[in-house]
């Protein structure tokens, strides 16, 4: 195990080791105080334990890391992850998972507004609840939401599902409520199995598209 104490050594030290010829497998990152673009970049199946509240982008562009942040996450945690595993033990702040291709990002606390925006295939389970504009344009992956979402869900969504347990302040354009069935049952409960969370099933709702925007109509052509 590795031990970087960030009130003596420097992020880019940090980075710089993880992107190197790396061969502990278990890091631990100590007094963290919130700086920014902690464990970015990371390309090896390294599990990395940051001990305290990170800033903006952390764990952005993460591949094959298993990475948790033991408090809470400022803009952007595990923005373009292309695969491995982001857990914040906190809250996020706005636009986690942005952007995400692959991988598991898990938020035990809330997240703020634009949670998943633009995601294109990665998996996001959330505890608590998500603010306004949430799966913004979201093309591929699963969004699970344990509270409730804000204003505008899924606004432009294209192919990314969305459970949420919660109430929804309201739903953005072309996102609308469909069927639970027995799939939908079966996939939310390994989300939620992935992620520790053990929740009543039948209390989900899911959302998707209604494939309205994205398919053009000749009859709506004087209005492009």
């Amino acid at each position: 195990m590795k031990t970087v104490d960030l009130s003596t050594a420097t992020v880019r030290e940090l980075n710089q080791d993880l992107h190197g010829d790396v061969q502990d497998r278990e890091w631990v990152v100590t007094h963290p105080d919130g700086k920014h673009n902690l464990a970015v970049g990371v390309n090896d199946a390294v599990s990395i334990d940051i001990q305290g509240h990170a800033g903006y982008y952390c764990a952005g562009m993460n591949q094959k890391a298993s990475i948790t942040v033991h408090g809470n996450v400022g803009v952007g945690v595990a923005e373009n992850m292309m695969s491995g595993s982001v857990r914040v033990k906190g809250s996020a702040s706005q636009a986690a998972g942005a952007t995400a291709h692959g991988g598991l990002l898990v938020i035990e606390g809330d997240a703020g507004a634009r949670c998943g925006i633009s995601m294109k295939g990665v998996d996001i389970v959330v505890g608590g609840s998500i603010g306004h504009m949430s799966c913004f344009m979201a093309q591929a992956g699963r969004l699970v939401v344990c509270g409730d979402a804000g204003d505008a869900l899924g606004d432009s969504l294209y192919e990314t599902r969305i459970y949420v347990k919660g109430t929804v302040k309201s739903l953005g354009s072309d996102c609308i409520e469909k069927e639970m069935r027995a799939e939908h049952l079966k996939e939310l409960k390994e989300l939620l199995d992935r992620a520790g969370f053990n929740e009543d099933l039948a209390s989900f709702k899911r959302y998707g598209s209604a494939r309205q925007l994205y398919n053009f109509k000749v009859d709506n052509a004087s209005a492009y």
